[in-house]
């Protein structure tokens, strides 16, 4: 335990006199959160839309009306003299909607009055919500139009009551922001202990540590330790932003959340040191953690792209990667509310990867001996 205690001494004087790595510690985490807390959104507003009103009456003007009432287009600063399809192939608009001119006169008739519809399919994320925006906004104002205009008329709408779960007010930071937390305290625990772990390596200094005679499995946890220590400081920090700047607070009992960040920082902090101790350089630790580290972590853990979402077999590869888990905790923990009956699981699976990681860094390590 001394020998443990004295590695964790060495590993934090020289932290501290690092001023890039006490930056990736605090500053760097917090501009992460401000990136992703204000930065993404997955919900579409303001698509930019040109709409040509050929008929120009009280009901088509009301159908407009009610497509932008939707708060999802916005009126494009196209030309009017330009023509629709022209307005799409120059990106000034996202779609394009001409209504004929016997618009009313056809409604009134009872027969289909059909607006005609151009939309952008080159950008995929915004074609499936206009499609649904306005074929939901057609169905609303034809159920008003008949309720208001036309109480007569033989088709019966159906209107569903709809009820929103643990979001109602369809705040995007409520899902951003918990899954951001599994982001960065993935990130940058990892890219820490790795920096740390291949500059032994890298300046030779590991000669120092092989003096001392410890133990592999000491030298690993006196440099787990203190790159454990500083990322609690740092998930208290990023996760008392995030209450203060987006009102993110936790719900329901947070004993799951406070039991397992210890653990999947832990297995962050063991991730960099296996890659740290296989690299042969600072530079290979660093792209090792962002290729092996960031992306599985942003594309295969649920954080923007549902898991149900990703194609077989490579929604086999989610199953390893760990920050899948604790996103999926710190969403119950500041959204759903359900506690540990949904989530109990969690805790015992990061464990495993921490140990089987600290394993892999064991090996590593017996890579890092001098040559004579």
């Amino acid at each position: 335990m001394n020998k443990v205690l004295v590695q964790a001494n060495k590993e934090w004087c020289e932290l501290r006199r690092d001023r890039f790595s006490l930056a990736l510690a605090f500053l760097l985490p917090l501009f992460s959160l401000f990136l992703f807390g204000f930065g993404i959104r997955l919900e579409s507003k303001n698509i930019p839309i040109v709409i040509r009103d050929m008929s120009n009456t009280f009901i088509s003007r009301e159908y407009v009306d009610r497509l932008y009432a939707t708060n999802i287009f916005k009126e494009s600063k196209a030309d009017p003299e330009e023509s629709p399809s022209d307005a799409i192939k120059s990106g000034e608009a996202k779609v394009a909607m001409i209504i004929p001119k016997d618009f009313t006169r056809q409604i009134y008739r009872g027969n289909s009055a059909s607006p005609h519809v151009m939309i952008d399919g080159t950008d995929i994320a915004n074609t499936q919500v206009i499609f649904n925006s306005i074929k939901a906004a057609n169905l609303y104002y034809l159920a008003l139009l008949k309720e208001e205009r036309m109480p007569d008329a033989a088709v019966q709408w159906v209107k569903p009551h709809l009820r929103l779960l643990f979001n109602p007010g369809r705040e995007e930071t409520l899902f951003i922001v918990p899954g951001a937390f599994g982001v960065i305290l993935w990130m940058f625990p990892a890219l820490l202990s790795a920096v740390a772990a291949s500059r032994e390596k890298e300046q030779e200094t590991i000669i120092r540590v092989y003096s001392a005679n410890p133990h592999p499995l000491q030298f690993i946890l006196g440099k787990a330790f203190v790159y454990w220590s500083v990322s609690l400081v740092m998930a208290a920090l990023i996760m008392v932003t995030g209450f203060a700047l987006f009102g993110i607070r936790p719900v329901g009992d947070p004993t799951a959340l406070l039991i397992s960040t210890p653990i999947y920082i832990l297995v962050s902090v063991a991730f960099g040191l296996m890659l740290g101790t296989w690299a042969n350089s600072q530079t290979t630790a660093v792209q090792a953690t962002s290729t092996l580290g960031f992306f599985p972590c942003l594309l295969l853990s649920g954080f923007v792209y549902p898991i149900s979402n990703i194609p077989f077999p490579l929604s086999l590869f989610s199953l390893i990667v760990p920050a899948r888990y604790y996103i999926e905790l710190t969403r119950d923990a500041f959204v759903r509310g359900c506690g540990w009956p949904a989530v109990w699981p969690i805790p015992l699976i990061l464990f495993g990867f921490a140990v089987v990681l600290l394993g892999l860094s064991w090996l590593g390590l017996r890579r890092m001996q001098l040559k004579d």
